[in-house]
């Protein structure tokens, strides 16, 4: 389905809090808003009671391409993103070659462009070969078609307290931001779930929260002192909250994400044994779940990043211990934030855009993205049904990974239609066609 115009009338949608309004998409930009838009010549698609919200931006994505096709694809994954409502995502720089170089990240951009599914902006690594010995070529990754504005290692910590220092000294000089994968590996040796009565019932190596919160406490000071930017990934322990809030409060320039399954799921799930909740961090507390919505709610965690990575069958058909880590969360992420945020009255829905699209768009520096629903603003947008109750099916979902902690789970809202510059990647919520121009719309 598609008008060979490029011109859409999104017809009754709410936006935010407000009632039904309607948008007219022309030549990739919101042409009208409300009663200009009525009447024009234009494919219509009926939004009548779902909520038009920015494109959502994910600050957090493993696409695995290069070199781990076996598990994911740009193609894939950036399918599966625009699927859950995403017009741009971050695809982190721990595949096989490390994104630690200008050609990587290029590569990578290349292939977010020729799929046309979502803005793909690739993340640089901070040292090369994630090893934590030298850094990267930041400045060259920056320079690049690419534009590089975050770097991370995740998956791996940046333990040195002096290499991080040079990090965030380097890429201060362009604005750019060091995304801290928080775990003292000395402290995490052979852990394989969240420290406490649990681990201790089943017999699992421990994973101390003391692991992420001390790395934050150190990377904030170390901001603090350097003037420059650090945004800590997957936020999961209660005490991470109050050491953010405690660094914003003295105008310490950190941000934060908390993904969708810390803010649903808790330890009590590993009593399955099911490598699906074997993640990194892990699950935590009852009291770390609710010390994660509250800090999302009152700002204090910034944004909410999926932290989506898929992996082949067989990394998670075994046994726990020799299990990979990480679940799939891009297809699934608005309906945790709807069941989590919204429905139980924390957030509305103007604050979700702010905490998955416009919060990780500014924090990311992604052109085009982020921006309100208003006349002359690029037509990045994403409808949601609230009203909508689905069963999660794995196998029937974009991403090649299976590995869902939320299979077989109704969740509340769906993805109806998601634009992208203008062009409905998704509609009725499945599936269209790409942009066949995606550069255009990357500039």
């Amino acid at each position: 389905m598609s008008d060979s115009t490029g011109r859409y009338l999104i017809s009754g949608a709410g936006l935010g809090a407000g009632s039904g309004t309607d948008l007219l998409i022309e030549d990739g930009r919101i042409a009208a808003v409300g009663a200009e838009a009525a009447g024009s010549n234009a494919e219509v698609i009926d939004a009548s009671g779902l909520i038009a919200l920015p494109g959502l931006v994910d600050m957090h994505t493993h696409l695995r391409e290069p070199g781990r096709e076996d598990a994911e694809t740009v193609e894939t994954g950036s399918a599966a993103a625009a699927q859950g409502g995403f017009t741009a995502v971050h695809a982190m720089a721990n595949s096989s070659p490390v994104a630690d170089t200008a050609g990587v990240v290029e590569q990578v951009h290349h292939l977010g462009l020729r799929a046309g599914w979502v803005d793909v902006r690739p993340v640089g690594a901070v040292t090369i070969g994630l090893e934590g010995q030298r850094l990267a070529e930041l400045g060259a990754m920056a320079g690049s078609r690419a534009g590089v504005r975050v770097f991370s290692d995740d998956g791996i910590c940046v333990a040195d307290p002096l290499l991080m220092r040079r990090a965030l000294e380097y890429v201060k000089a362009f604005d750019g931001v060091i995304a801290q994968h928080a775990q003292e590996p000395r402290l995490t040796e052979g852990a394989q779930m969240n420290e406490g009565a649990v681990s201790a019932v089943l017999g699992l190596a421990g994973w101390p929260a003391v692991a992420e919160e001390s790395i934050i406490a150190r990377d904030v000071l170390l901001a603090q002192h350097v003037g420059s930017r650090v945004h800590v990934c997957h936020v999961s322990t209660a005490g991470s909250v109050e050491l953010i809030r405690w660094a914003k409060q003295r105008g310490i320039k950190v941000t934060a994400e908390v993904t969708p399954h810390h803010l649903l799921l808790t330890e009590d799930l590993v009593h399955s044994y099911d490598p699906v909740y074997k993640v990194n961090p892990p699950l935590r507390t009852d009291a770390d779940v609710q010390a994660l919505r509250a800090g999302l709610a009152d700002g204090t965690i910034d944004v909410v990043g999926t932290d989506h990575a898929p992996h082949p069958s067989e990394a998670k058909d075994c046994e726990w211990a020799q299990a990979a880590m990480g679940m799939t969360g891009l297809e699934t992420a608005v309906s945790v934030v709807q069941q989590t945020m919204v429905d139980t009255g924390m957030l509305d829905w103007d604050a979700v855009g702010r905490i998955m699209s416009t919060g990780p768009a500014a924090i990311g520096q992604v052109p085009g993205q982020g921006r309100p629903l208003a006349v002359g603003e690029p037509a990045n947008i994403t409808l949601v049904d609230p009203s909508a109750r689905r069963q999660v099916e794995p196998s029937a979902m974009a991403t090649k990974g299976r590995n869902s902690p939320f299979a077989g789970r109704e969740l509340p809202g769906a993805v109806i239609a998601t634009f992208f510059g203008g062009h409905p990647t998704v509609l009725d919520g499945r599936l269209n066609t790409p942009v066949q121009e995606a550069a255009a719309w990357s500039k």
